[in-house]
């Protein structure tokens, strides 16, 4: 399922990650390069599967352990507000 960040959430690309600027309640959250690549994978539309293939391809991670990273991930963008 595609990402989309709430109108009240602000995204800047580092050299190091992302940042998320959640300007309600003025907090912010660094993702490191691989939550910076789910975070692309699905805005751009692609799925869970998508990111978790993404995870594999880029990254030496297994499968299973990139399908639970890319779980907690959205699950704690979307627990937070930050993500709908």
């Amino acid at each position: 399922m595609a990402l989309k960040f709430g109108a009240n959430v602000s995204t800047a690309e580092t050299d190091y990650g992302t940042v998320l600027l959640d300007e309600r309640a003025g907090e912010y959250w660094e993702l490191n390069p691989t939550g910076t690549l789910v975070v692309r994978t699905l805005m751009a539309g692609g799925d869970e599967a998508d990111a978790v293939a993404a995870l594999t391809e880029e990254f030496d991670i297994s499968a299973s352990r990139a399908k639970q990273d890319v779980d907690a991930l959205v699950r704690q963008l979307r627990t937070s507000g930050l993500a709908e």
